[in-house]
């Protein structure tokens, strides 16, 4: 092949050759031997230094880049980066420089997919939140005013359903905008000590009725503690833990318990919610904590909720440097558990 890198410093250590004995040719004194000699040497040494820097200083090295292009042209980005020694050489600079290139773009490229994926699923997800309240207010309005209005009793039913939807809908553009501003850094966690049994005592009141109706029985361990301070926003912890036992009430079986478990754990107090209610299948566990996913969404949304409920969870613990862990068995239970720092040395009780 004559653009080899062979060929190519033959040929110019032949010109190179050639050159130097023309010229020592007419040179007076100059013997055949020394001429032989000299184009020899020179022929050997150009042809040497030439190979080297065309082959491997040169050729390797678009040889890499080219390969470089070719995977970034046809999408296969597995380019390993190089380990190179430092050098001053530019070609080698430019070939680390595209692998690197084309490593940042395959991180960049997966990235945007997953957005746009997650993009087009939020987007259906909420239209279809959306749509249903207001449809279903829609119909009972509308029947309402062609007629339906005139009967004190089939009014009051409507209209009642009517204010359930709206009241739906109010929760649902409630939790985006929460959600939206968590994420976002808007809200800012206002740090101070929070006493935990007072709070969850309060949750169980309010949610008392709800559990009732299940026969589900609210249980704070251990019995005999009276007070575990820890450095939280009361309100968002609040939220926290109202999403995380409503959930155990809506999900758990019938004549079950939710229990709320506080235990120490090197100067942070351990928060355990569990319930023994239909628990969560293992493919769905890693997914639990997105926007609107729902384990089972015809049930889901039969029981109401917004399925953003675990999405702020996971978020308001974020913003206080901790995350929420979630084991579940199906038929058997499901169990969320967080960390906070302590705020006192010990459980009073």
């Amino acid at each position: 092949m004559l653009l080899s890198p062979r060929w190519i410093s033959f040929l110019i250590a032949v010109l190179i050759t050639f050159i130097t004995v023309a010229f020592l040719h007419f040179i007076p004194g100059v013997t055949v031997p020394m001429l032989f000699v000299t184009g020899a040497s020179a022929f050997i040494s150009s042809f040497l230094l030439i190979f080297y820097i065309i082959d491997l200083l040169v050729f390797q090295e678009v040889n890499s880049i080219y390969l470089s292009l070719r995977k970034l042209k046809i999408k296969d980005f597995d380019i390993p980066r190089k380990s190179l020694i430092k050098s001053v050489n530019p070609l080698k600079k430019l070939n680390r420089e595209i692998s690197n290139y084309v490593s940042r773009k395959e991180e960049e490229i997966d990235t945007l997919r997953r957005m746009e994926t997650f993009r087009r699923e939020f987007i259906a997800d909420v239209s279809h939140d959306l749509k249903t309240p207001i449809f279903a207010a829609q119909g009972f309005i509308h029947t309402l005013l062609d007629g339906a209005i005139e009967d004190p009793e089939v009014s009051h039913k409507f209209l009642t359903k009517a204010a359930r939807s709206m009241d739906g809908l109010e929760m649902l553009v409630k939790d985006i905008l929460i959600l939206t501003q968590v994420e976002s850094g808007d809200i800012r966690m206002q740090m101070e000590k929070v006493d935990l049994v007072e709070v969850i005592r309060d949750i169980f009141d309010q949610l008392e009725d709800k559990a009732g109706k299940r026969e589900i029985a609210l249980v704070l361990k251990p019995k005999a503690v009276k007070s575990v301070k820890v450095k939280a926003d009361r309100v968002r912890i609040t939220q926290v833990l109202t999403n995380l036992i409503t959930n155990g009430i809506t999900y758990g079986k019938n004549g079950g318990k939710v229990t709320v478990e506080l235990t120490q754990e090197n100067r942070h107090v351990m928060i355990r919610v569990t319930d023994n209610g239909i628990g969560i299948a293992p493919e769905h566990l890693p997914r639990i904590f997105e926007r609107f996913y729902r384990v089972d969404k015809s049930r889901s949304r039969a029981v109401g909720g917004t399925g953003l409920g675990l999405a702020i969870v996971k978020h308001i613990l974020n913003a206080h440097n901790t995350r929420i862990d979630v084991t579940s068995k199906p038929d058997h239970g499901t169990t969320f558990s967080f960390t906070l720092p302590q705020a006192a040395e010990d459980f009073s009780s």
